[in-house]
Protein backbone atom coordinates (compact mmCIF):
# COMPACT_ATOMS: atom_id res chain seq x y z
CA UNK A 1 0.00 0.00 0.00
CA UNK A 2 1.26 3.48 -0.89
CA UNK A 3 0.69 6.32 1.59
CA UNK A 4 0.83 9.83 0.13
CA UNK A 5 2.03 11.83 3.11
CA UNK A 6 1.64 15.63 3.02
CA UNK A 7 4.00 17.29 5.51
CA UNK A 8 3.36 20.69 7.12
CA UNK A 9 6.26 21.09 9.54
CA UNK A 10 5.22 24.43 11.06
CA UNK A 11 1.54 23.46 11.51
CA UNK A 12 0.01 26.13 9.27
CA UNK A 13 -2.96 23.83 8.73
CA UNK A 14 -3.79 23.50 12.41
CA UNK A 15 -3.05 27.10 13.39
CA UNK A 16 -4.91 28.78 10.51
CA UNK A 17 -7.93 26.49 10.18
CA UNK A 18 -8.29 25.12 13.71
CA UNK A 19 -8.50 21.56 12.39
CA UNK A 20 -7.21 18.61 14.37
CA UNK A 21 -4.36 16.70 12.77
CA UNK A 22 -3.45 14.25 11.38
CA UNK A 23 -5.95 14.41 8.54
CA UNK A 24 -6.52 11.02 6.89
CA UNK A 25 -8.53 10.17 3.77
CA UNK A 26 -9.15 11.91 0.47
CA UNK A 27 -12.29 13.77 1.46
CA UNK A 28 -10.85 14.93 4.76
CA UNK A 29 -7.63 16.15 3.11
CA UNK A 30 -9.63 17.93 0.40
CA UNK A 31 -11.74 19.74 3.00
CA UNK A 32 -8.58 20.70 4.90
CA UNK A 33 -6.95 22.02 1.71
CA UNK A 34 -9.99 24.14 0.86
CA UNK A 35 -10.16 25.46 4.40
CA UNK A 36 -6.45 26.41 4.39
CA UNK A 37 -6.77 28.03 0.94
CA UNK A 38 -9.71 30.05 2.21
CA UNK A 39 -7.87 31.11 5.36
CA UNK A 40 -4.59 31.96 3.60
CA UNK A 41 -4.49 31.63 -0.20
CA UNK A 42 -0.76 32.49 -0.26
CA UNK A 43 0.30 29.66 2.04
CA UNK A 44 2.52 27.19 0.17
CA UNK A 45 1.11 24.29 2.20
CA UNK A 46 -2.09 24.65 0.18
CA UNK A 47 -0.13 23.43 -2.86
CA UNK A 48 1.20 20.52 -0.83
CA UNK A 49 -2.30 19.33 0.09
CA UNK A 50 -3.64 19.65 -3.45
CA UNK A 51 -0.55 17.89 -4.83
CA UNK A 52 -1.21 15.03 -2.41
CA UNK A 53 -4.78 14.80 -3.70
CA UNK A 54 -3.49 14.89 -7.29
CA UNK A 55 -1.07 12.04 -6.66
CA UNK A 56 -3.80 10.05 -4.90
CA UNK A 57 -6.06 10.37 -7.93
CA UNK A 58 -3.44 9.65 -10.60
CA UNK A 59 -1.86 6.54 -9.03
CA UNK A 60 -4.24 3.73 -9.88
CA UNK A 61 -2.02 0.66 -10.12
CA UNK A 62 -2.10 -0.08 -6.38
CA UNK A 63 -3.92 0.78 -3.17
CA UNK A 64 -3.31 4.42 -2.27
CA UNK A 65 -4.13 6.44 0.84
CA UNK A 66 -3.50 10.12 1.50
CA UNK A 67 -2.88 11.89 4.80
CA UNK A 68 -1.63 15.22 6.09
CA UNK A 69 0.62 15.46 9.15
CA UNK A 70 1.82 18.59 10.89
CA UNK A 71 4.55 19.57 13.34
CA UNK A 72 4.59 22.63 15.54
CA UNK A 73 5.47 26.28 15.22
CA UNK A 74 8.43 25.99 17.58
CA UNK A 75 11.86 24.43 17.55
CA UNK A 76 12.85 21.95 14.86
CA UNK A 77 13.23 19.18 17.45
CA UNK A 78 9.69 19.65 18.78
CA UNK A 79 8.28 19.90 15.25
CA UNK A 80 10.02 16.69 14.14
CA UNK A 81 8.79 14.88 17.24
CA UNK A 82 5.21 16.02 16.57
CA UNK A 83 5.39 14.83 12.95
CA UNK A 84 6.71 11.46 14.09
CA UNK A 85 3.84 11.03 16.54
CA UNK A 86 1.25 11.89 13.88
CA UNK A 87 2.84 9.47 11.40
CA UNK A 88 2.55 6.75 14.06
CA UNK A 89 -1.14 7.65 14.46
CA UNK A 90 -1.74 7.45 10.68
CA UNK A 91 0.02 4.09 10.36
CA UNK A 92 -1.91 2.66 13.30
CA UNK A 93 -5.20 3.69 11.67
CA UNK A 94 -4.51 2.03 8.30
CA UNK A 95 -6.36 -1.28 8.34
CA UNK A 96 -4.35 -3.24 5.81
CA UNK A 97 -2.25 -6.36 5.83
CA UNK A 98 0.05 -5.03 3.11
CA UNK A 99 3.39 -3.39 3.65
CA UNK A 100 2.99 0.37 3.74
CA UNK A 101 5.36 2.64 1.83
CA UNK A 102 5.28 6.43 1.81
CA UNK A 103 5.50 9.11 -0.85
CA UNK A 104 6.32 12.34 0.98
CA UNK A 105 5.06 15.68 -0.37
CA UNK A 106 6.64 18.90 0.93
CA UNK A 107 6.94 22.55 -0.05
CA UNK A 108 10.70 22.97 0.40
CA UNK A 109 13.94 22.06 2.08
CA UNK A 110 12.79 23.00 5.58
CA UNK A 111 9.98 20.45 5.64
CA UNK A 112 12.31 17.83 4.17
CA UNK A 113 14.47 18.00 7.30
CA UNK A 114 11.89 15.69 8.91
CA UNK A 115 12.55 12.88 6.41
CA UNK A 116 14.83 10.89 8.79
CA UNK A 117 11.98 10.82 11.33
CA UNK A 118 9.53 9.49 8.70
CA UNK A 119 12.04 6.94 7.36
CA UNK A 120 12.47 5.54 10.87
CA UNK A 121 8.78 4.59 10.83
CA UNK A 122 7.94 3.70 7.23
CA UNK A 123 9.95 3.08 4.03
CA UNK A 124 9.96 6.19 1.81
CA UNK A 125 9.65 5.55 -1.94
CA UNK A 126 10.18 9.16 -2.93
CA UNK A 127 9.88 12.84 -2.13
CA UNK A 128 7.85 15.33 -4.13
CA UNK A 129 8.68 18.98 -3.57
CA UNK A 130 5.95 21.43 -4.56
CA UNK A 131 6.81 25.09 -5.11
CA UNK A 132 5.17 27.93 -6.99
CA UNK A 133 6.70 28.15 -10.45
CA UNK A 134 7.20 31.91 -10.21
CA UNK A 135 9.20 31.43 -6.99
CA UNK A 136 11.21 28.32 -7.89
CA UNK A 137 13.71 27.41 -5.13
CA UNK A 138 13.03 30.67 -3.27
CA UNK A 139 12.14 28.93 -0.03
CA UNK A 140 15.09 26.56 -0.40
CA UNK A 141 17.48 29.50 -0.80
CA UNK A 142 15.98 31.22 2.23
CA UNK A 143 16.18 28.09 4.35
CA UNK A 144 19.77 27.40 3.27
CA UNK A 145 20.82 30.95 4.17
CA UNK A 146 19.02 30.64 7.50
CA UNK A 147 20.85 27.40 8.28
CA UNK A 148 24.20 28.97 7.35
CA UNK A 149 23.60 31.94 9.64
CA UNK A 150 22.45 29.68 12.48
CA UNK A 151 25.58 27.50 12.36
CA UNK A 152 28.31 29.02 14.60
CA UNK A 153 31.23 27.52 12.66
CA UNK A 154 29.92 28.58 9.25
CA UNK A 155 28.95 31.98 10.63
CA UNK A 156 32.48 32.56 11.83
CA UNK A 157 33.97 31.36 8.54
CA UNK A 158 31.79 33.50 6.28
CA UNK A 159 30.73 36.55 8.26
CA UNK A 160 33.98 37.42 10.02
CA UNK A 161 36.03 37.93 6.82
CA UNK A 162 33.15 39.86 5.26
CA UNK A 163 32.92 42.05 8.34
CA UNK A 164 36.66 42.77 8.22
CA UNK A 165 36.48 43.64 4.53
CA UNK A 166 33.54 45.96 5.13
CA UNK A 167 35.61 47.77 7.76
CA UNK A 168 38.21 48.81 5.19
CA UNK A 169 36.29 51.79 3.78
CA UNK A 170 35.28 53.43 7.10
CA UNK A 171 38.80 52.90 8.45
CA UNK A 172 40.29 54.49 5.35
CA UNK A 173 37.98 57.48 5.81
CA UNK A 174 39.04 57.84 9.45
CA UNK A 175 42.71 57.38 8.54
CA UNK A 176 42.48 60.02 5.83
CA UNK A 177 40.90 62.44 8.28
CA UNK A 178 43.80 61.76 10.68
CA UNK A 179 46.42 61.96 7.91
CA UNK A 180 47.20 58.25 8.27
CA UNK A 181 46.26 56.93 4.82
CA UNK A 182 48.06 53.58 5.01
CA UNK A 183 47.57 52.68 8.65
CA UNK A 184 44.00 51.42 8.53
CA UNK A 185 44.56 49.32 5.42
CA UNK A 186 47.56 47.72 7.07
CA UNK A 187 45.63 46.99 10.25
CA UNK A 188 42.70 45.46 8.37
CA UNK A 189 45.03 43.44 6.15
CA UNK A 190 46.87 42.19 9.22
CA UNK A 191 43.65 41.21 10.98
CA UNK A 192 42.37 39.38 7.91
CA UNK A 193 45.71 37.61 7.48
CA UNK A 194 45.77 36.49 11.12
CA UNK A 195 42.20 35.27 10.89
CA UNK A 196 42.92 33.26 7.74
CA UNK A 197 46.03 31.74 9.31
CA UNK A 198 44.07 30.78 12.43
CA UNK A 199 41.35 29.18 10.31
CA UNK A 200 43.82 27.50 7.95
CA UNK A 201 45.89 25.86 10.69
CA UNK A 202 42.94 25.21 13.02
CA UNK A 203 44.57 27.32 15.75
CA UNK A 204 41.25 28.60 17.07
CA UNK A 205 40.55 25.17 18.59
CA UNK A 206 43.97 25.09 20.24
CA UNK A 207 43.41 28.61 21.58
CA UNK A 208 39.99 27.70 22.94
CA UNK A 209 41.46 24.59 24.57
CA UNK A 210 44.30 26.60 26.15
CA UNK A 211 41.89 29.21 27.51
CA UNK A 212 39.62 26.50 28.93
CA UNK A 213 42.58 24.75 30.59
CA UNK A 214 43.83 28.02 32.06
CA UNK A 215 40.38 28.78 33.47
CA UNK A 216 40.09 25.27 34.93
CA UNK A 217 43.56 25.58 36.47
CA UNK A 218 42.71 28.96 37.96
CA UNK A 219 39.64 27.66 39.79
CA UNK A 220 41.06 24.25 40.74
CA UNK A 221 44.15 25.57 42.55
CA UNK A 222 46.80 24.28 40.13
CA UNK A 223 50.27 25.67 40.84
CA UNK A 224 51.25 24.85 37.25
CA UNK A 225 49.30 27.92 36.11
CA UNK A 226 51.66 30.17 38.10
CA UNK A 227 54.79 28.26 37.12
CA UNK A 228 53.76 28.37 33.46
CA UNK A 229 53.49 32.17 33.59
CA UNK A 230 56.91 32.34 35.29
CA UNK A 231 58.31 30.00 32.65
CA UNK A 232 56.98 32.22 29.87
CA UNK A 233 58.64 35.23 31.52
CA UNK A 234 61.92 33.32 31.74
CA UNK A 235 61.65 32.36 28.09
CA UNK A 236 61.16 36.01 27.18
CA UNK A 237 64.23 36.93 29.23
CA UNK A 238 66.12 34.13 27.50
CA UNK A 239 65.18 35.52 24.12
CA UNK A 240 66.48 38.96 25.11
CA UNK A 241 69.64 37.38 26.55
CA UNK A 242 70.24 35.47 23.34
CA UNK A 243 69.93 38.64 21.24
CA UNK A 244 72.27 40.55 23.57
CA UNK A 245 74.78 37.71 23.41
CA UNK A 246 74.59 37.71 19.61
CA UNK A 247 75.20 41.48 19.44
CA UNK A 248 78.17 41.22 21.83
CA UNK A 249 79.85 38.47 19.82
CA UNK A 250 79.14 40.23 16.51
CA UNK A 251 81.02 43.25 17.82
CA UNK A 252 84.16 41.11 18.03
CA UNK A 253 83.93 39.24 14.73
CA UNK A 254 81.64 38.39 11.84
CA UNK A 255 79.53 35.30 12.52
CA UNK A 256 78.20 32.86 9.99
CA UNK A 257 74.84 31.07 10.26
CA UNK A 258 76.29 28.43 12.62
CA UNK A 259 77.97 31.05 14.80
CA UNK A 260 74.77 33.11 14.95
CA UNK A 261 72.78 30.10 16.18
CA UNK A 262 75.52 29.25 18.70
CA UNK A 263 75.58 32.84 20.04
CA UNK A 264 71.82 32.89 20.48
CA UNK A 265 71.86 29.52 22.27
CA UNK A 266 74.81 30.52 24.46
CA UNK A 267 73.00 33.59 25.78
CA UNK A 268 69.56 32.01 26.15
CA UNK A 269 70.10 28.41 27.21
CA UNK A 270 70.37 29.06 30.96
CA UNK A 271 67.11 31.04 30.99
CA UNK A 272 65.35 28.43 28.86
CA UNK A 273 66.59 25.74 31.24
CA UNK A 274 65.28 27.71 34.22
CA UNK A 275 61.90 28.00 32.47
CA UNK A 276 61.80 24.24 31.82
CA UNK A 277 62.73 23.39 35.41
CA UNK A 278 60.12 25.81 36.78
CA UNK A 279 57.34 24.46 34.57
CA UNK A 280 58.21 20.83 35.30
CA UNK A 281 58.33 21.39 39.06
CA UNK A 282 54.91 23.02 38.91
CA UNK A 283 53.52 20.03 37.03
CA UNK A 284 55.11 17.59 39.49
CA UNK A 285 53.59 19.54 42.40
CA UNK A 286 50.12 19.32 40.84
CA UNK A 287 50.50 15.59 40.31
CA UNK A 288 51.47 15.18 43.96
CA UNK A 289 48.51 17.23 45.18
CA UNK A 290 46.17 15.18 42.96
CA UNK A 291 47.50 11.92 44.45
CA UNK A 292 48.77 10.83 41.02
CA UNK A 293 52.46 11.44 41.69
CA UNK A 294 55.07 8.95 40.46
CA UNK A 295 58.77 9.10 41.29
CA UNK A 296 59.72 9.05 37.60
CA UNK A 297 58.01 12.41 37.15
CA UNK A 298 60.99 13.97 38.96
CA UNK A 299 63.17 13.04 35.98
CA UNK A 300 61.81 16.02 34.02
CA UNK A 301 63.83 18.84 35.68
CA UNK A 302 67.02 16.74 35.57
CA UNK A 303 66.49 15.97 31.89
CA UNK A 304 66.04 19.69 31.22
CA UNK A 305 69.30 20.47 33.04
CA UNK A 306 71.11 17.70 31.14
CA UNK A 307 69.93 18.97 27.76
CA UNK A 308 70.81 22.55 28.75
CA UNK A 309 74.34 21.51 29.74
CA UNK A 310 74.88 19.77 26.40
CA UNK A 311 73.55 22.72 24.41
CA UNK A 312 75.70 25.15 26.39
CA UNK A 313 78.77 23.06 25.69
CA UNK A 314 77.99 22.80 21.98
CA UNK A 315 77.35 26.53 21.62
CA UNK A 316 80.56 27.37 23.51
CA UNK A 317 82.57 25.02 21.31
CA UNK A 318 81.25 26.57 18.08
CA UNK A 319 81.83 30.09 19.40
CA UNK A 320 85.44 29.24 20.23
CA UNK A 321 85.79 27.76 16.78
CA UNK A 322 84.61 31.12 15.41
CA UNK A 323 87.30 32.84 17.49
CA UNK A 324 84.95 34.95 19.66
CA UNK A 325 85.10 32.94 22.91
CA UNK A 326 88.01 31.51 24.89
CA UNK A 327 88.31 29.26 27.95
CA UNK A 328 92.09 29.62 28.31
CA UNK A 329 91.65 31.68 31.50
CA UNK A 330 90.20 28.50 33.05
CA UNK A 331 92.88 26.27 31.57
CA UNK A 332 90.43 24.70 29.12
CA UNK A 333 89.62 24.78 25.46
CA UNK A 334 86.26 24.49 23.72
CA UNK A 335 86.60 20.77 23.05
CA UNK A 336 87.43 20.00 26.68
CA UNK A 337 84.47 22.06 27.87
CA UNK A 338 82.20 20.26 25.40
CA UNK A 339 83.44 16.89 26.65
CA UNK A 340 82.80 17.94 30.24
CA UNK A 341 79.26 19.11 29.52
CA UNK A 342 78.50 15.89 27.60
CA UNK A 343 79.66 13.85 30.59
CA UNK A 344 77.66 15.99 33.03
CA UNK A 345 74.54 15.79 30.87
CA UNK A 346 74.84 12.03 30.50
CA UNK A 347 75.41 11.52 34.23
CA UNK A 348 72.45 13.73 35.09
CA UNK A 349 70.12 11.82 32.77
CA UNK A 350 71.29 8.34 33.72
CA UNK A 351 71.64 9.13 37.42
CA UNK A 352 68.15 10.59 37.77
CA UNK A 353 66.59 7.77 35.78
CA UNK A 354 68.22 5.06 37.91
CA UNK A 355 67.64 6.92 41.19
CA UNK A 356 63.93 7.45 40.68
CA UNK A 357 63.42 3.98 39.20
CA UNK A 358 64.87 2.51 42.41
CA UNK A 359 62.76 4.91 44.51
CA UNK A 360 59.62 3.88 42.63
CA UNK A 361 60.34 0.19 43.19
CA UNK A 362 61.23 0.64 46.88
CA UNK A 363 58.61 3.23 47.80
CA UNK A 364 55.65 2.74 45.45
CA UNK A 365 52.77 5.18 45.83
CA UNK A 366 49.46 3.36 46.06
CA UNK A 367 46.54 4.88 44.14
CA UNK A 368 43.93 6.46 46.41
CA UNK A 369 41.10 4.12 47.41
CA UNK A 370 37.48 5.19 47.18
CA UNK A 371 35.85 5.86 50.53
Amino acid sequence: MLLVLCVDLDDDLGRKTGRTTPVVGREAVERAAVALATADPEDSDVNVLFEGLHLHDTIDDEAVAVAAVTGSNGSDVAANRAVGEEVDTVLAGLSTGEDVRALVVTDGAQDESVLPVIRSRVPVDGVRRVVVRQAQDLESIYYTMKQVLDDPETRGTVLVPLGILLLIYPLLVVAEALNLPGASLGVVSGLLGLYLLFRGFGLERALDTAVERARASLFSGRISLVTSVVALALLAIGGVGGVESLEAFRADAALGPLGTAAALAYGAVQWVAAAGVTASLGRVTDEYLNDSFRWRYLNAPFYVLAIAAVLHGLSAYFLEFQGVLSFRAFGLDGLSYLAATLVVGTLLGLGSTLLFAVAESRFPREPPTAA
